[in-house]
This record gives structure tokens, C-alpha cells and sequence, in this order.
């Protein structure tokens, strides 16, 4: 539904979430599932999802990154071996170590960083400023004068989108662009229409070599010649 290259990221990624579960014996996102369980504790409290929708950000983020930059990118999500341990969750806690990763992304990946990191710090920090906006209380008549009350809201966020929140949170956001899809790229079309012409083509020819001997295995057992030489005997 959300086109073969997001399909696959979201498998590679899944995968990625399926090694982390069972280097530490726990899914990643622990933090989102105990907040939701807080907040049906509360009475009269709003639960809202405020991250970007998922196939935005992975096409955008696809849209942004090469075709090296995709194969390179799919073939380490592929490839991902390498132990974590909880000491290495804790270590990923620290400001600086955190931030030295950040930096170790825009270095390697600057798109990528740029569509899953820093829209997201907009579109977070939009959503948050969105639910922290003063709640208007119910007036018993329309001359009544409004009165205002304070919003109560906790965000729970990624560390990693802390910094970006920070920054974001004075700005005048607009998030329209980044909840647009670009239009693929010409090359990216070219690459598409060549590799599903590869594909069936290879399909089709896999199906001529099948068929051709198939029937040449048919035609050469001895009741198939012997039915064959029967029925040129027939008289016309």
C-alpha cells in the first residue's frame, strides 16, 4: 500500500527491532506502551499519537537518499550483528555520547538525518505546542466573558529529539512541506521500469525453459513416441 521501497525499509527496520528485542530481552519503544498504560490511569486524560505518520517519513526519507545511499543503507540494516548490551543502552543515555552519534549520522547519512530526525523535532515540537495550547472552559451564556485554563501535558519523546524540541520551541512552525510526499525523480522511474522489465523478463524466460523441457521430456518417454506413432498410423 505504501510502495516497495518503504515496504522493504519498514522490513529492514523491522528486523533492526527484532535484534535489539533479543539482545535485551525487551522491545524497543517501552517507554511509549508505559505511557499510554499511565495515561488511561488518569481520569479525563487525552492520549494523542504525536509523531509524524510513518509512511510520510519513510518516503520522504527514501525521496531524500541516493541510489548508492539506499543500497548502502539497506545493506547494513541487512547485516545488523553486532551485541548491545543494557550497559550500551545506559552509555546511548548520556548527552555527549548521544550527541557524538547524531553527528556520526549527519556525517554518513545527512538526508536521512535531516527527514527522520529534524522534520520530526518540527513536527514533535508542533504537535506538542498543539496540546499545550490553554483549554477554554464551557460559558453558560455568550456574554459571559471566555475564561481559560492551563493544559497539563507530558511528552514522552525520544532523547534524541530532545535537543531539536528545545530549539524548535520558540519558532513559528510550519509543517504543510514537511508532511508532503515528493514526486519520484526521473531516475528513480528509469530504475523502477528496468528492474520490473528485468523481473518479467526473467520470469518469462524461466517459464519458456521450464515449458521446452517439459515437453521435450514429455515427447521423449516411450508411451508418449508410442502413442504418437499410433496415431500416424491412422489411416486419413
Amino acid at each position: 500500500q505504501n510502495g516497495v521501497m518503504s515496504g522493504l525499509m519498514q522490513m529492514l527496520l523491522l528486523k533492526v527491532s527484532a535484534h535489539i528485542t533479543e539482545q535485551l530481552g525487551m522491545a524497543p519503544g517501552g517507554e511509549f506502551r508505559e505511557a499510554f498504560k499511565e495515561a488511561s490511569k488518569v481520569p479525563f486524560c487525552k492520549f494523542h499519537l504525536g509523531d509524524r505518520p510513518i509512511p510520510v517519513t519513510f518516503k520522504r526519507a527514501i525521496a531524500a537518499l541516493s541510489f548508492w545511499q539506499k543500497v548502502k543503507l539497506a545493506w547494513g540494516l541487512c547485516f545488523l550483528s553486532d551485541p548491545i548490551s543494557k550497559d550500551d543502552v545506559e552509555k546511548c543515555k548520556q548527552k555527549d555520547l548521544l550527541e557524538q552519534m547524531m553527528a556520526e549520522m549527519i556525517g554518513e547519512f545527512p538526508d536521512l538525518h535531516r527527514t527522520i530526525v529534524s522534520e520530526r523535532d518540527i513536527y514533535l515540537t508542533y504537535m506538542l505546542k498543539q496540546a499545550a495550547k490553554q483549554i477554554e472552559l464551557p460559558r453558560a451564556s455568550e456574554n459571559e466573558p471566555r475564561k481559560y485554563i492551563p493544559a497539563v501535558v507530558v511528552g514522552v519523546v525520544g532523547m534524541g529529539h530532545v535537543p531539536g524540541i528545545e530549539k524548535n520551541w520558540n519558532s513559528d512552525l510550519k509543517i504543510q512541506e514537511i508532511m508532503s510526499v515528493p514526486p519520484p525523480s526521473a531516475s528513480s522511474k528509469i530504475f523502477k521500469f528496468v528492474l520490473k522489465a528485468t523481473v518479467f523478463g526473467l520470469l518469462g524466460y524461466s517459464c519458456y525453459r521450464i515449458g521446452h523441457r517439459t515437453v521435450q521430456f514429455v515427447l521423449s518417454m516411450p508411451a508418449t513416441q508410442s502413442y504418437l506413432q499410433r496415431l500416424t498410423e491412422v489411416p486419413q
